[in-house]
């Protein structure tokens, strides 16, 4: 394999993007692992104490997650983030504007492999993504107060190949339950560009390695796709996702009244009704981000 170095004179600022998305994939594949690791070594070391500190504070604060999170204001506003959008970079299209009375959930598609585009456009803070905390996001009487769902979740993520535009979408409706209990309108984002970002080793239905994939899911919880990109000094392979635009298009909100108690019937004509506006919305706009007109979305 002929491996294509980036060139010596690259801008600074270019190399300032590529190092925030390095940061990005770190914390999103290892930082985990390697808190759990540090936790270990403080438990083993001199300083178990901390680690006693920790677990005492993590069984106090258990219940944050689902109730809200902790946004942290210093956090959002670091400069890192500005580089991380531009290093793709990231666009926000609105098509709509949201009444500032009403709570909304907004459904993001596609999954693609790290979902780079519901990060750098929506994450103004993490909660959990349980019923619990959807629900206090959504339970807020005066309005204003909006939750983003990735709708299509791990198992999507095993679709996403450059050019595919297959949704895991017709059996998920949980979604569409809460909005009609809270009365939240739904909002269906699509985000172009997002199953670009990535090549991922082919893994068709009834393969061997999308077969294991499939039952690591289910045992784990997360899909593992392997996939892979560009590296920091060259662009032949790594983990840095290639620099390819993103364009996240915001659709018109779609009014739902409120139903304790949703029937089955209910869910299903408003799920309906979901993925025409989901559809509607890719077609009215995909020739402007280089989809050809024969290709339309797949939902599965």
């Amino acid at each position: 394999m002929k491996v294509e170095f980036a060139p010596i004179n690259v801008p600074l600022k270019r190399r300032i993007q590529t190092v925030a998305v390095l940061q990005w994939i770190f914390s999103f594949l290892l930082l985990g692992q390697f808190c759990c690791g540090f936790f270990v070594i403080l438990i083993l070391g001199n300083f178990w104490f901390l680690a006693v500190l920790y677990l005492l504070w993590l069984y106090l604060d258990w219940e944050t997650p689902c109730a809200g999170g902790r946004r942290s204001q210093w956090v959002r506003s670091w400069t890192v983030w500005k580089y991380f959008r531009e290093y793709f970079p990231i666009h926000l299209i609105k098509t709509s504007d949201l009444n500032p009375n009403h709570n909304y959930l907004l459904g993001f598609h596609p999954h693609g492999v790290l979902v780079a585009g519901a990060f750098g456009n929506f994450c103004t803070g993490m909660v959990s993504a349980s019923k619990e905390s959807v629900s206090y996001v959504l339970n807020n009487e005066g309005g204003g107060h909006a939750s983003i769902i990735v709708i299509g979740g791990a198992e999507e993520s095993l679709n996403a190949h450059p050019g595919s535009l297959t949704l895991n979408i017709l059996k998920r409706k949980g979604f569409i339950k809460m909005a009609l209990k809270h009365g939240a309108h739904l909002v269906p984002v699509f985000s172009f560009g997002e199953n670009e970002l990535f090549k991922q080793v082919a893994n068709p239905k009834g393969s061997w390695l999308r077969n294991i994939q499939e039952k690591m899911q289910k045992i784990m919880g997360f899909a593992l796709p392997l996939f892979h990109a560009r590296g920091v000094f060259q662009y032949s392979f790594g983990l840095i996702p290639y620099r390819q635009p993103i364009h996240t298009v915001v659709g018109s909100p779609i009014p739902v009244k409120r139903s304790l108690n949703p029937t089955t019937e209910e869910i299903d004509e408003l799920h309906a009704l979901y993925l025409q506006k989901l559809r509607q919305l890719f077609e009215e706009h995909k020739r402007n981000y280089g989809i050809p007109e024969h290709k339309s979305l797949i939902f599965e």
